[in-house]
């Protein structure tokens, strides 16, 4: 069974890879929950992981992606207990 990874953004529990290289470095990796693309919104854009969940959270914590359907029990605010918060 390949590894998961909890996003630090949102709590799901199932990215492909670590969010954060040991070099410090972004996976590229988007969240399919809450879209937060690592590498790119955080280092390029400066968007924290806080900011970036308060805003979906206030848009009512949709799922994002489009072409990764969102699992048939798929609870989000269950998924952020994930985040030691």
């Amino acid at each position: 069974m390949p590894a998961s990874f909890v996003c630090p953004v949102c709590g799901f529990p199932s990215l492909t890879e670590q969010p954060r290289h040991a070099d410090g470095g972004g996976s590229d990796e988007i969240c399919p929950s809450c879209g937060f693309q690592f590498g790119f919104d955080d280092d390029d854009r400066r968007i924290s992981f806080e900011g970036w969940r308060r805003e979906w959270v206030k848009r009512g914590m949709p799922w994002s992606s489009k072409g990764i359907p969102c699992p048939v029990d798929w609870n989000p605010e269950s998924q952020l207990r994930n985040l030691q918060l």
